[in-house]
């Protein structure tokens, strides 16, 4: 059963049955670690109930030693981490991608499917060596299964995605059973996840239950149709998930990407100086290196102070940032803020959504842009 938020005014919610929403702007850049209770969830299938003293993970596929653990195998056997990630949908911003050209059958997300938190669990490498895998291996996959269950193309499945071998085995891949010091919460996989920092949403399997390592990516629905990259000349009618899926690339790592969160699209600020604040991240291992916001379309630039968790930049984990424009002097107007985050790796957020069009609307990094009225 699927469980609204209890902070509801905090919590923007897309679809009901299942749930899927997130934290409303205001909310979102409040800290640096999201609240549990508002943090985004996506959900394909209704959430399973499942025991934690039951809960077994099973481990198996090219492996020397199948393994079956329970929760306390796992915490007698492997050591406990910590390491806090953000987590973002690859639908993030789709609503700016549908005003370029309609998106059919998708959720419209706007900028709330992102949240952060400190995560607790064990390395899946350690878990990936208990079983005897080699990094070196014919293996090239690790494919993971959740308990909850979902529906596509008239048949009902588990959900399931993978992720190369060699992500697998970085340190930072936790099976975690533990979100900002607390039990997982049923809507975010109670009790064991994975978390793949750096990479999108739809990688990071709930309610897990199964491991198998692959020579291949999964062949579950959410690897081999959805979570692709279409080109941007293919469109949903017509296609045919079965003949065309070759065509979409899997998506794995996060893009640079930005969300402004104040001020709100169609508010009315006192005229002065507009404090600007919102949310930067980015994927892989890279971290953000600036964020600068403009309220003339990009003619003159103004560089964010960043906020962190820690007084300094961590991959995984996005910027919180905070700006002060004075807009040119005049009447009462309509303003636009624009603002644009720019990587470690170098890589900067493209003008425009036509730039990032797809027909299952994922991936949009554009500008962030609100719309506002000033004086």
């Amino acid at each position: 059963m699927n469980v609204r938020p209890s902070s509801a005014t905090s919590f923007v919610v897309r679809s009901e049955e299942p749930l899927n929403g997130g934290p409303s702007p205001e909310a979102l850049s409040e800290s640096v670690l999201t609240p549990n209770e508002i943090f985004f969830v996506r959900n394909h299938g209704t959430v399973p109930e499942l025991s934690g003293a039951a809960h077994r993970l099973v481990v198996d596929g090219l492996v020397l030693t199948p393994l079956s653990l329970s929760l306390v195998d796992l915490e007698a056997r492997f050591e406990r981490v910590e390491l806090a990630s953000t987590i973002a949908c690859a639908g993030q911003r789709r609503s700016e991608l549908s005003e370029v050209e309609p998106i059919v059958g998708e959720l419209p997300w706007g900028p709330e499917a992102v949240s952060s938190a400190v995560w607790s669990g064990w390395r899946l490498a350690d878990v990936l060596r208990a079983a005897g895998i080699d990094p070196e291996s014919a293996a090239a996959h690790v494919g993971f299964e959740g308990a909850d269950v979902t529906e596509r193309m008239g048949r009902s499945f588990n959900y399931g995605a993978s992720i190369p071998l060699a992500k697998a085995f970085s340190p930072e891949v936790l099976l975690a059973d533990r979100m900002n010091g607390e039990p997982l919460p049923p809507d975010h996989g109670y009790p064991l996840r994975v978390v793949v920092p750096g990479y999108i949403g739809a990688r990071q399997v709930k309610w897990l239950t199964h491991i198998e390592v692959l020579e291949h990516s999964s062949e579950n629905y959410f690897q081999r149709v959805a979570y692709r990259m279409y080109p941007r000349e293919m469109r949903s009618a017509g296609f045919d998930p079965l003949a065309d899926n070759a065509a979409g690339i899997e998506l794995t790592e996060l893009e640079v990407n930005s969300v402004i969160c104040q001020p709100l699209e169609g508010e009315s600020v006192e005229a002065g100086p507009v404090t600007v604040r919102g949310a930067a991240y980015t994927g892989g291992d890279r971290t953000i290196s600036t964020v600068e916001v403009s309220l003339d379309g990009g003619a003159a630039w103004h560089e964010a102070r960043l906020i962190d968790m820690s007084g300094s930049p961590r991959p995984y984990l996005w910027r919180l940032f905070e700006a002060e424009i004075a807009p040119p002097a005049g009447p009462p107007r309509e303003l636009q803020v624009v603002a644009r985050a720019r990587d470690s790796a170098g890589n900067v957020q493209p003008e425009y959504p036509s730039e990032r069009w797809n027909f299952k609307g994922y991936m949009n990094n554009a500008w962030s842009r609100v719309n506002f009225r000033c004086g």
